[in-house]
């Protein structure tokens, strides 16, 4: 939501400024100003922590219903703030200037409050966000990759079941081969090499299920 009212000549594109505190690195936050008029707008970003960030640009000129995007950087900090408190705060001036106007041309009082200057000003708080809780936040409404598959647990699950009959299955007919070689070699059977050919068959194409099942999983 902007930070702006029916009297200021500018918007401000975000309430507060968020920082990600990690250690030793620095931490950026943009702004995005908007003037709402149609006419030419001078803005100053100021701070009451001046050594602590760098503003790109904190000066500038914005066309009539033009905007401009501001970055904050916080500076890499050498230990944590106690409780992730910060009372650091930002002060957006505006003021309105002629067309054509240069940066460079501003008057050095420019920003400085008299009465015979319309200056608006815009206060923004700073607050500080731990790595863990920005993490939090990004993940929200996303699910890990098991719970975008509910059916992938059950689909191995049923693979695994297939596989563990097939087993059996093979060995129940190996038995039974066992058993009908032991019967060749006691007895002469017209029929028992057909009978003999089938079983070796059938064990050949379960043993190829279940190998395959078996890579399959893997």
């Amino acid at each position: 939501m902007p930070a702006a009212d029916g009297n200021q000549l500018v918007s401000v594109h975000t309430n507060d400024l968020k920082f990600v505190i990690e250690f030793e690195e620095p931490s950026d936050c943009d702004l995005k100003v908007v003037n709402n008029t149609q006419n030419h707008v001078a803005f100053k970003v100021k701070t009451t922590s001046p050594k602590k960030y760098f503003v790109r640009p904190n000066t500038g000129i914005m066309q009539p219903m033009d905007s401009c995007l501001i970055r904050v950087t916080l500076q890499a900090q050498r230990e944590y703030p106690p409780d992730m408190q910060c009372k650091d705060k930002f002060l957006l001036q505006s003021t309105m200037v002629p067309p054509n106007t240069k940066v460079d041309d501003l008057p050095a009082d420019t920003f400085n409050k008299d009465v015979s200057k319309d200056i608006r000003e815009c206060k923004l708080k700073v607050h500080y966000r731990s790595p863990s809780a920005q993490r939090n936040s990004g993940d929200e409404g996303f699910k890990t990759f098991p719970d975008q598959n509910p059916d992938s647990n059950s689909t191995l699950q049923h693979l695994k079941e297939e596989r563990d009959a097939a087993v059996k299955q093979t060995l129940h007919l190996q038995q039974e081969l066992d058993f009908l070689k032991r019967r060749r070699q006691r007895r002469s059977d017209p029929g028992f090499s057909i009978v003999f050919a089938g079983v070796v068959g059938v064990v050949g194409i379960i043993s190829g299920l279940v190998l395959k099942v078996y890579l399959s999983k893997e």
